[in-house]
């Protein structure tokens, strides 16, 4: 069997990790003006009222951080068996999505939260696979 048989589901799920992070850190460097305007009115009665562009900054670098140790560690799982940078990567991702997750709770926004988890279920469930 070959290596993308034998990690099929690791890197699938790496791969919507690299498509959902990449592509929402793309959205706040296309349009980073819209999302300060939102987020702004979104936290304007939280404890992040003040701080928002730098916590979106923080965001930012996390989301292409998490995108690129995810297509890394998909190529070092096939050329080296080696799926370190994948933990990495999953862990990263997990970490930026409870801290998402955190900023909606905080906002008040549930239906927001509700929509982290759906992502953070499969990223979860990507760090077990790597553990094992």
């Amino acid at each position: 069997m070959n290596l993308f048989e034998q990690n099929a589901t690791e890197i699938l799920l790496l791969i919507f990790l690299t498509i959902t992070f990449l592509q929402s850190g793309l959205d706040k460097v296309l349009d980073w003006k819209g999302n300060i305007e939102w987020l702004i009115g979104h936290f304007s009665k939280t404890i992040f009222k003040n701080i928002v562009p730098f916590l979106l900054s923080i965001v930012l670098f996390m989301e292409v951080l998490v995108g690129i140790l995810s297509i890394f560690g998909v190529y070092s799982i096939l050329a080296n068996q080696d799926s370190t940078l994948a933990f990495y990567g999953a862990i990263l991702g997990c970490i930026t999505l409870l801290t998402l997750l955190l900023g909606q709770r905080i906002a008040k926004d549930y239906e927001g939260a509700r929509t982290i988890v759906v992502y953070l279920i499969p990223t979860v469930f990507l760090i077990f696979l790597l553990q094992n």
